[in-house]
């Protein structure tokens, strides 16, 4: 008796993310249950899409880049949206305008028990979206935002000052470890 109710608890929580492309500027987030299917409509460019537990609830979400214009920032740039599954349905969790700079390219790191600056755990379970940002200066800085609360907040630098774009993007797609050495704030 109590074999089959465990069956049905693990399986109920089977998920799935995926994107389905309709054109250049309108794209689908699909959720996928053992029950139910939803859909998201993106009307907007959509250049990254990832999925991973952003928040430490056990649950991944669906980490989006879209290119669009917000209230705060009247220009087209790269966003970051986080979506979670709520009973089936898809819901924002984060619909962000901007992170630090100006958003260049995410990805999501799995978490691998990041430390706070005492040397204790932080955020166990939680993953780390590594952005790749330009500044003023035209310059590329790749940095590390966490979860916290409501949103995402910048963590550390892992580089800062990078002149060429070619290297910014060798760096930023290296798989570096969360090292004190790599710290500069």
């Amino acid at each position: 008796m109590v074999i089959p109710l465990l069956l049905f608890v693990l399986t109920a929580n089977a998920q799935t993310f995926s994107m389905e492309t309709v054109n250049d500027s309108v794209s689908y987030l699909v959720l996928t249950t053992d029950s139910t299917t939803d859909r998201w409509q993106l009307p907007y460019p959509v250049y990254q899409f990832q999925v991973g537990d952003v928040n430490g609830n056990g649950s991944e979400e669906a980490m989006v880049g879209v290119i669009k214009k917000t209230r705060f920032h009247r220009d087209f740039g790269r966003r970051l949206f986080i979506f979670k599954n709520y009973n089936g349905l898809i819901r924002p969790l984060w619909m962000g305008s901007k992170l630090g700079g100006h958003l260049e390219d995410f990805r999501f790191i799995e978490s691998r028990g990041t430390r706070n600056d005492e040397g204790g755990a932080r955020n166990e379970g939680c993953g780390t979206i590594r952005a790749l940002e330009t500044g003023k200066d035209g310059t590329y800085t790749i940095s590390d935002y966490r979860w916290e609360g409501f949103g995402m907040v910048f963590d550390h630098f892992i580089e800062k000052k990078i002149n060429q774009k070619d290297k910014a993007y060798e760096k930023f797609h290296l798989d570096r470890t969360d090292t004190a050495s790599e710290h500069q704030r």
